[in-house]
């Protein structure tokens, strides 16, 4: 993983970083539409990790509207070859670095996740940020009962960090 590429992703990426996310259980799949919007019109708050020429790691988001300097985390995929490397953990920190406005990031995980619960409780730790976590959207009230709850977790850090 020696020779990894981190960029902005462009439409044409939008294709490969679905298959990607598919290929990331539990990760939920969203339309091949909305992966090229994500590539396109978030870029700025997305960025791919290219290995072998093929996307190796993807993390999705997007200032939250009236919030500008909460970063919130959609999505972080990552291919089963690039998994254990922290690839999850620098491609967050490259869009924070591309913003000295962001100082929170904010994201929802299942009790169940246990990838995404190290993740984020490491890259809180690696920003010297403080993490909490409630509730947000619950099982019965929010999906129906067909969907696990989804805990609002939040990272408060100073910024801008420089890597």
């Amino acid at each position: 993983m020696d020779q990894i590429k981190i960029r902005k992703p462009t439409a044409e990426d939008g294709f490969l970083v679905h298959k990607l996310i598919d290929s990331c259980k539990p990760l939920d799949t969203n339309s091949v539409y909305c992966n090229l919007l994500q590539c396109s019109h978030f870029n700025d708050t997305c960025r791919i990790a290219i290995y072998d020429n093929t996307p190796a790691a993807f993390v999705s988001g997007y200032l939250i509207p009236g919030e500008c300097n909460s970063l919130f985390i959609w999505q972080v995929a990552v291919s089963q070859k690039a998994r254990g490397k922290g690839v999850g953990q620098k491609l967050i920190r490259e869009i924070i670095c591309s913003d000295d406005n962001i100082n929170k990031i904010k994201t929802t995980i299942t009790n169940t996740n246990d990838a995404s619960w190290s993740l984020f409780k490491k890259l809180a730790s690696s920003l010297n940020g403080s993490l909490t976590s409630k509730p947000h959207f619950t099982k019965e009230e929010h999906f129906g009962g067909m969907h696990d709850t989804e805990h609002l977790v939040e990272i408060c850090f100073s910024n801008p960090i420089k890597e």
